[in-house]
This record gives structure tokens, C-alpha cells and sequence, in this order.
């Protein structure tokens, strides 16, 4: 995650030259901009959103089976399969914007273990993190922070929040790629960070 901007860059850069906020609650910034462009045209309107950062939870249980969450996403008004996911809690309630100190967010990997937990009722002691990447770079500016943990095991129920309606299930490593080829697994994020996993451990 870096901000910094290499000289050779610098005539890449657009200015943003107005801003006005549409909506800005607890839950979203969603603004509507207008840049200048390195050639010095302006373009509006340009509209772009701050939410909060979010985990996602590559997990297997002590078979290696994947533990996946089926749910109803809005944005395609269908039930989809996924891994574990959810955002990192902040202190003043809010979902996007940048707080400082150590007690001002909840740590990623915090976050994870207990979206594991509240979403499946599995935990691990086998943790490691694949990659923070940016969730959309084109409009948002939150993050993602990618986990596994292997070797879950059941240790509860579910412990939903009020607006969560999922069931979990479980799917062999052939099963998902399966789903993943067939438009079946629709998180682009969550496909990414399996096979990014993939590719770093070999299998």
C-alpha cells in the first residue's frame, strides 16, 4: 500500500479541481468530482466512494475442504457462493476514512479470525496473510487483506449480525475450481487471492 508518486509519473497525475459529496454517513462517502487531465481538459463528472477496509478468509478444514458462505448480493440479485469475508470494525463507527493510534481500527488479522468465527463457527490456529491489495482502484480506495487459515475445526454456531441471512458450505479444491470456471464463485477478490495462494504454495 504506498501513495508515493515516482517523478517519471508526476505528468500522469489528475487534479482533482471540484468535489461534491452526494451522500457522506457512516456507511459511505460517495462523491462526484471533476479532474483536470495532464493535457489540461477537465472531465466531469467523476464519481468515486470511500468505505471501509475489509478481510477475506481463504479457510480449510482438517480435511481440506474449503469452508465457503452462500448468500443474496444485491448487486447481481442472486445468491452467490464466497469465502468468509467482512470489514474491519473502527472505533468511531464509521466504514471508510483514516484513523490513527493503535486502538483506532480493529487489526486485519483480528478481523479475520473473527469473521471466521461469527460467519462458520470454525477457528484456526494456522494463520498467514496473502496479500493486501486495493478492492477497486478505479473508484474506491479501501483495501482488501487476504488470509488462510487451515486446518479449521467447528467450535460454535453462527453468530450473525442482524442484517446477514448465509449458510456455510464446504467444497473440495475441485469443486471450487469448478465453481471458480464455471462464473460460480462471483467475488473477483476472493477468486484472486485463491489462486494467489495457489501460486505461492505450489499446490
Amino acid at each position: 500500500m504506498t501513495d508515493k508518486i515516482n517523478d517519471s509519473d508526476k505528468e500522469l497525475i489528475w487534479e482533482e479541481v471540484s468535489r461534491k459529496h452526494l451522500i457522506q454517513n457512516k456507511w459511505i462517502d460517495f462523491r462526484e468530482s471533476a479532474y483536470r487531465f495532464p493535457d489540461g481538459t477537465v472531465f466531469e463528472p467523476y464519481y468515486s466512494y470511500s468505505r471501509r477496509d475489509y478481510v477475506v478468509v481463504i479457510a480449510t478444514d482438517e480435511n481440506g475442504d474449503h469452508i465457503c458462505v452462500r448468500q443474496f448480493r444485491q448487486g447481481l440479485k442472486c445468491v452467490t457462493n464466497e469465502f468468509v469475508a467482512g470489514g474491519i470494525e473502527r472505533s468511531d463507527g464509521k466504514e471508510y476514512g483514516d484513523e490513527k493510534g493503535p486502538a483506532s481500527a480493529e487489526d486485519a488479522l483480528d478481523a479475520a479470525k473473527r469473521e471466521l468465527k461469527e460467519e462458520t463457527g470454525y477457528e484456526s490456529d494456522e494463520w498467514k496473510h496473502i496479500i493486501t491489495i486495493p478492492s477497486n482502484a478505479t473508484i474506491s480506495d479501501n483495501y482488501a487483506h487476504i488470509f488462510k487459515a487451515e486446518n479449521c475445526r467447528k467450535i460454535s454456531s453462527q453468530d450473525l449480525d442482524d442484517t446477514e441471512f448465509l449458510k456455510v458450505v464446504k467444497y473440495t479444491k475441485d469443486e471450487l475450481e469448478k465453481l471458480i470456471e464455471d462464473g460460480e464463485f462471483q467475488q473477483a477478490v476472493h477468486v484472486m487471492g485463491y489462486y494467489i495462494d495457489i501460486n505461492k504454495s505450489g499446490s
